[in-house]
């Protein structure tokens, strides 16, 4: 741990990801606390403050309906980051259940089970989403209370993201998954009559953790990006809640007139995605014992 711990400090790009994803969740976090110390409501419309230049009453200016921008940017990214940490690990336990039972079990069940990952792959995954997320949840008997609150968008998102990024943790554990399974440490708790169940949860997936910390940190950025999409599409989370992709959705028709509306929440997924990445890969080096040798 220790070792991997210095491997991830000298990836200066990782290290400085790191400290700005620490820095953005903290803030969106203490978005309300801000918000209170600033005296600002972020869903308070003041038509007579429109497009107001960044000031020390309003620190990144004002909306088009004169809502405080900086406090809006916090809120959606408060949304943004818990439906891409909250998708990429359901996401990552759904893609470790799969993988690990077809690599260890074998047999039929590894031929359905991979071929069906290999069926959700193959699909377009932005037209499907887009057909998912536009089925009116009320037809399917969500009462239309609960499918018209902001906490059920917010959740029917993040499952809409989950079934479809679970397929690359999938693979990546059914192949570790076949490695392990070989080693002497599972055919030790077999012959002692440990049943398939336990060995798989005791030994092979916990062996698995570095490789899974590495995929689903790698998949926090995509599914981030998956939900501006859709968002932006008018297909993910819903007005009055802020996220950073209906945020560019409301500034596409000012680019002109005010162009700041779309260059910070742009900016914004546009770091955070790259982010991700790049801790992604200082992880994959910090957790690789080979790096130590390169």
């Amino acid at each position: 741990m220790t070792r991997g711990w210095s491997r991830l400090r000298r990836h200066h790009l990782a290290r400085a990801s790191l400290i700005f994803l620490i820095a953005i969740m903290v803030l969106s976090l203490a978005a309300p606390l801000i918000a209170e110390l600033r005296g600002v409501d972020p869903t308070q419309t003041d038509l007579f403050h429109r497009f107001e230049p960044p000031s020390a009453a309003y620190w990144l200016g004002t909306d088009d309906v004169g809502r405080d921008l900086f406090q809006r940017l916090l809120d959606g990214g408060r949304v943004s980051l818990l439906v891409g940490l909250a998708g990429a690990l359901l996401s990552g336990l759904l893609g470790a259940l799969i993988g690990v039972t077809a690599g260890y079990l074998g047999g039929r069940l590894d031929a359905v089970l991979m071929r069906f990952t290999d069926s959700v792959i193959a699909l377009p995954l932005l037209p499907l989403l887009i057909v998912v997320a536009a089925v009116d949840p009320r037809k399917l008997g969500v009462p239309a209370e609960l499918a018209q609150s902001e906490a059920f968008s917010l959740y029917r998102i993040v499952v809409i993201i989950a079934l479809t990024g679970w397929t690359t943790v999938a693979r990546l554990v059914r192949a570790e998954a076949l490695s392990l399974k070989a080693r002497d440490f599972s055919r030790a708790a077999q012959a002692l009559g440990a049943r398939p169940i336990r060995i798989m949860l005791r030994h092979i997936l916990p062996n698995t953790a570095g490789s899974l910390i590495v995929a689903t940190t790698i998949s926090m950025g995509t599914l981030i990006l998956l939900e501006s999409t859709l968002s932006f599409l008018g297909l993910g989370i819903q007005p009055p809640a802020a996220s950073w992709g209906n945020m560019l959705t409301g500034a596409q028709e000012l680019l002109q007139e005010a162009p700041l509306l779309a260059l910070w929440p742009g900016l914004l997924i546009f770091l955070t995605v790259i982010a991700f990445n790049f801790l992604g890969d200082g992880l994959q080096d910090a957790l690789d014992p080979r790096s130590e040798r390169r």
